[in-house]
This record gives structure tokens, C-alpha cells and sequence, in this order.
């Protein structure tokens, strides 16, 4: 028993899911949003490759932070709440979803998506959810693969200086 036990802790410690899964390593694809700024870095090849205007959360709390990691990709995504087909002019999921795992969801709670209201972007008026121009969020779509860290944070640090501390960019 003793000997199960001792496995079982060392699969744990050992395990790259171990808490939230390793750092990235320099040159794979990682993003940070800045709730202060509302702008969301996407880094990759060990740079800063675009920085893009977001929409975040109506109040601090609403959108989480800390280091999270995306494991859930829809085009055209539905939106249960209303009960809207994906890209119908009323989907305020606007073309694109990019969930993720923040406080214990499945990544169908929170997400990077488009929107049906661009005058949004900018601003401080989701529930929780970063918002992107359809445009932007369809051309980074392809370039954010399922495992992507994710850090969001309120900071006065430029976005290559998080980056480094993370280890996206050595």
C-alpha cells in the first residue's frame, strides 16, 4: 500500500499538470492580458508579435486573473444563454471562441471571443470574458493551439517583462 501511495504522490509532483501545468517554454505561443491597459499581448518566437485592445470585466473581480490555459477552440460559436446561433448578428460571442480554465471551469465559462458590439472594445464591460474585434480574434484563431498559457493580470509592467518572468521570452 505504502509503496501505491508513494507512486501515486510522485505521478502527482512529477506531473506537468502539476498545478497548473509548466510554464511555457521560450518560443511557444503565450498570452497576456493587462485589464489595466485592457490589451492583450500574443507572443510567440520568443517576441511580442501584436498587441491587441480588449474588452474585460465590468468590475476588477469579474474577470479572474492569474496564469491559466486554453482548452477550448469553437468557430461560430454558440451562445447558450440567449439561445443565438454562432455568428448571428446578435451573438455577442461575435465569430470566435478561445475558453479557458479560470476558477475550475471547463473552459465554456471563460473566453476570448469576438463580439457583435465593437465599440465595446476598450473598455470595462463583459461578465468575466476578454473581448476582441471579430477581425482580431479570427487572425490570431489559428496561432493559439489547445495548451496555450493564458496570463491575465492588472500591471504596470511592460508585456515583454511578464513575458520573461513566465518564461515566453528568454
Amino acid at each position: 500500500m505504502a509503496n501505491v501511495l508513494n507512486f501515486l504522490l510522485a505521478v502527482l509532483f512529477v506531473s506537468p499538470i502539476w498545478p497548473l501545468g509548466p510554464n511555457p517554454l521560450p518560443g511557444d505561443t503565450f498570452l497576456i492580458v493587462n485589464k489595466k491597459t485592457n490589451e492583450m499581448a500574443f507572443i510567440d518566437e520568443n517576441r511580442v508579435q501584436t498587441v491587441l485592445s480588449v474588452g474585460t470585466g465590468k468590475s476588477n473581480e469579474l474577470t479572474p486573473e492569474g496564469l491559466f490555459t486554453v482548452t477550448v477552440k469553437a468557430e461560430h460559436p454558440y451562445y447558450r444563454k440567449g439561445n443565438i446561433p454562432g455568428s448571428h448578428p446578435t451573438n455577442p460571442l461575435g465569430t470566435r471562441w478561445i475558453g479557458f480554465d479560470a476558477l475550475n471551469t471547463d473552459g465554456r465559462i471563460y473566453g476570448l471571443h469576438g463580439t457583435n458590439d465593437p465599440s465595446s472594445i476598450g473598455k470595462y464591460v463583459s461578465n468575466g470574458c476578454i473581448r476582441l474585434q471579430n477581425e482580431g480574434i479570427e487572425s490570431l484563431y489559428p496561432f493559439i493551439p489547445l495548451g496555450t498559457k493564458l496570463l491575465i493580470t492588472s500591471s504596470d509592467r511592460p508585456f515583454t517583462e511578464l513575458a520573461n518572468e513566465y518564461g515566453a521570452i528568454r
